[in-house]
């Protein structure tokens, strides 16, 4: 059998658009002789489609797409049988009224041959708000040259059953040991699997696990793609019946791959990916796909000096290209010479249009203005939030007058403790590093300015040699520059710590004892908790964050504002 895997990059809810993907991959497929085409988990809807799912009038526009397709079909490809991702209503009245389905399409019509099990409801994930949970694992029997194939279908989570593994699982039945019983020849799993920095090697043990139990190969087709926060890497593969991987498909990239049962072939050797590549080939990927399927050309950003505004001008000129990318330098009179003349030397460094606005003139009118009602001009973290207004200001009416998409350069660590200014530097249409703490922030920038970075840089269109981001702004103390001297250090701990304590807080729910047991003070484990929950409402308000932690904040994060 030849199995064609088409790792799709869906726009949600397009769901003529995802139709039109949908039949170039099956002529792609027909090409080479495919027998069957898979496509991922929902591949007409894009995942994850969220109350989309609510309108009536998508739903009745899929079955004209099915229909569409199958024609595509009886005129182009009568050999080719095709499974994709469908939104199925239930057959009563009770809620929720939907299966998350696969739908197995041919000349001759289409059916409905499974629906998922295990449906998530926890980070990011909603299901059990739109979906009702299937009792059985889906079967289909395929010949192809003489031979019935009998193939196990299961959808993303289903898969993902092994409490050794994982730590934990979903409660629920166990597909695959109830595709154990039916001695299938292949499984496939059609998922959308968001990118964290850990995921691709631990689906991998999940696939193997499932090969060794089932003894056949096993297909895992993931999405790819930018959908809002979250970044679906693709990183398809298939495994032998040992678990093996025999074919890999690419990170970050939209591909269709033909799998031959009868091709034996040595294993091959996996290209192993540093972690620095995979999080920078994602946050590309998360602000490209953003901004496009958003409507932007352009992005614009402010360039203080700093290492995260730099950070964010790389990707965003291996996103979108440098010349769609305009950084605003806006010095006050506490910015340093080394900050403007860094800004300046970077932006050549990357080729990007650059203005300078300075902000005095505007910091001295506010503070007479204010004045009046103040009785004295503003001190202290009112004059120092006034200047990340005003900024935040003139960045938003230069991106609304030239149509750009403002970029946030704030930091995970920032946002946790709140060290950053509603209406002003938290300002954008996106945050890109917003999951990024800053001790990785350093980490991420240095590996960008090694020769280790030089392939990807050349893949990515950057400058292939040399620095980017540049030594003195690596080496440089961390510094907002809202007043006199004034350095991170003054009024949070060392990144070091401060970061170690958030990550166990945030990601790993870690008891405070557990971080005492480690040699952190019983004090400053509860000022961070303290500034942590009180940058919650500020958090509320920021722009989407690409996620790529298993923990970041946007929709995966529910802390209430006003609680305990």
């Amino acid at each position: 059998m030849k199995l064609a895997l088409a790792q799709l990059n869906p726009l949600i809810g397009d769901l003529s658009g995802n139709t039109s993907r949908i039949i170039a991959a099956c002529k792609k497929a027909n090409d080479q002789n495919a027998n069957l085409l898979i496509t991922p988990e929902l591949s007409l809807w894009g995942y994850p489609p969220r109350d989309l799912l609510f309108n009536p009038t998508l739903i009745d526009l899929q079955w004209e797409m099915i229909k569409k397709i199958i024609s595509h079909i009886n005129t182009n490809a009568p050999n080719l049988s095709i499974l994709i991702g469908i939104a199925e209503p239930t057959p009563d009245r009770l809620l929720p009224k939907l299966f998350n389905s696969i739908a197995l399409l041919q000349k001759s019509g289409w059916e409905v041959i499974a629906r998922k099990q295990l449906l998530p409801s926890y980070d990011v994930f909603d299901e059990r708000r739109y979906f009702r949970a299937a009792r059985n694992s889906g079967l289909l029997k395929l010949k192809t040259n003489e031979k019935i194939w009998h193939i196990g279908l299961t959808i993303c989570e289903d898969l993902w059953v092994e409490e050794a593994i994982q730590g934990q699982r979903l409660a629920g039945p166990d597909p695959i040991s109830d595709l154990e019983k039916k001695r299938i020849d292949l499984l496939l799993n059609l998922s959308a699997s968001p990118f964290t920095h850990q995921k691709e090697l631990l689906r991998q043990q999940i696939a193997a696990k499932a090969a060794k139990r089932l003894q056949c190969p096993v297909v895992y087709l993931n999405q790819v793609g930018g959908n809002d926060e979250l970044i679906f890497d693709g990183s398809s593969f298939v495994t032998d019946c040992e678990g093996r991987i025999t074919l890999s498909l690419p990170s970050c990239d939209e591909s269709v791959c033909i799998w031959d049962s009868d091709f034996k072939t040595k294993v091959p050797e996996r290209k192993i990916q540093e972690p620095q590549e995979r999080i920078l080939e994602a946050l590309v990927l998360g602000l490209r796909d953003y901004a496009l399927k958003c409507g932007f050309n352009s992005a614009l950003l402010g360039l203080s000096g700093g290492i995260d505004s730099a950070l964010v001008a790389v990707i965003a000129c291996a996103a979108l290209g440098s010349h769609r990318i305009s950084g605003i330098l806006m010095p006050s009179p506490w910015s340093s010479e080394g900050s403007i003349e860094d800004a300046t030397d970077l932006a050549k460094r990357l080729e990007i249009k650059t203005k300078t606005i300075p902000i005095n003139v505007l910091m001295e009118h506010y503070d007479k203005s204010l004045e009046i009602s103040f009785g004295e001009p503003p001190k202290g973290l009112t004059a120092e939030n006034l200047q990340a207004r005003i900024r935040g200001t003139l960045l938003m009416a230069i991106a609304n007058n030239k149509r750009h998409l403002l970029l946030s350069t704030g930091n995970k660590s920032e946002l946790a403790v709140g060290y950053c200014t509603l209406y002003g530097d938290m300002n954008g249409g996106l945050s890109v590093i917003g999951d990024l703490y800053k001790t990785y922030v350093f980490e991420l920038c240095e590996w960008i300015d090694s020769s280790k970075a030089y392939t990807l840089r050349e893949t990515l269109g950057l400058k292939s040699d040399g620095e980017l981001i540049g030594s003195a702004i690596r080496n440089k103390a961390p510094s907002a520059e809202l007043g006199p001297n004034q350095f991170d250090s003054d009024f949070l701990p060392d990144y070091k710590i401060l970061d170690r304590i958030l990550k166990a807080l945030i990601e790993e729910r870690s008891h405070p004892q557990t971080l005492m047991d480690q040699g952190y003070s019983a004090n400053m484990i509860k000022k961070v908790q303290k500034l942590l929950k009180q940058a919650e409402f500020k958090r509320r308000q920021a722009p989407p964050t690409l996620k790529v932690s298993d923990q970041a904040f946007g929709s995966g994060w529910r802390i209430p504002i006003a609680s305990m």
